[in-house]
């Protein structure tokens, strides 16, 4: 008996489909576990990205990049609350041409006086404030040892503390009014530690010997440094001078096999 056509070809995409069944899970159940755990994580992460992109992610995403289309509109609607520097020179240019060439030349106006806008609209009704309170300046100037060396730093509570910086500072060009010292103007933090340490009234050139040229060549040549514990002895070793306030050791027993400043930060020689 003849079968139809159509009925065949059922039967065979049957036949196909149960063997195509049967060698699939053949092949999974050889497959070692660890390689079954990681396709279910992987099967199960894309489910989870597509449900996420169909569901989460807006439609404008990708149109012009990876952000939203909308956003910038978004961001066009908001109110605007900044100025910009090009704004205060139309008409404080001379305070522009100054401070273009001081300390702060690279530093927005808006950074101290806050957002100019609405200045720009009526100058006479919103007039910017001017930070005059100390404790304004030192958010950038306050010694922190993690600025950079050579940043302009102070310690607030030692540095002038009854008076505003403007009263010593011009604040478009703050240059100081007394030339920093030569250590300090490069070693800004290094001079900081030290003010605060029982070093303090020891210049650095008396530890240190530092050739003429290291002022030229401060990468090449550079200064030295005790090499021996009887320099730090002539303050500190335990012997007939009288030394009064000043911690003193016998160098023979007192860990002889190291050079003092390897234990004792030099410029802060705390000792416990």
């Amino acid at each position: 008996m003849k079968l139809p056509l159509e009925k065949l070809k059922r039967l065979l995409t049957d036949w196909h489909l149960q063997e195509t069944l049967k060698k699939m899970r053949d092949f999974w159940s050889n497959l070692p576990e660890q390689i079954k755990r990681l396709v279910i994580v992987i099967t199960i992460l894309i489910v989870v990205l597509l449900i996420v992109r169909s569901e989460f992610i807006p439609e404008d995403f990708g149109e012009h990049g990876h952000y939203r289309a909308s956003a910038v509109e978004e961001i066009v609607a908001q109110p605007v609350h900044f100025a910009g520097q090009v704004a205060c020179a139309d008409c404080h240019d001379d305070i522009t041409i100054f401070k273009r060439n001081g300390f702060h030349k690279n530093l927005s106006c808006e950074v101290c006086h806050g957002p100019a806008a609405a200045h720009i609209e009526d100058p006479e009704e919103n007039i910017p404030p001017a930070p005059r309170e100390r404790g304004y300046c030192p958010l950038c100037h306050e010694y922190i040892p993690s600025r950079p060396t050579g940043f302009p730093q102070i310690v607030s509570t030692a540095h002038n503390p009854m008076s505003p910086c403007i009263s010593c500072h011009d604040p478009h060009d703050p240059e100081p009014p007394e030339t920093p010292k030569d250590c300090g103007a490069c070693h800004a933090e290094i001079a900081s530690t030290k003010a605060l340490s029982h070093h303090i009234y020891i210049p650095c050139t008396y530890c240190h010997e530092t050739p003429e040229e290291h002022r030229l060549l401060p990468h090449e040549i550079k200064p030295g440094k005790p090499q021996n514990r009887e320099f730090c002895g002539r303050c500190h070793a335990n012997d007939e001078q009288d030394q009064k306030g000043i911690p003193q050791i016998d160098l023979n027993s007192h860990e002889v096999r190291y050079v003092c400043w390897q234990c004792h930060y030099p410029h802060l020689p705390e000792t416990q």
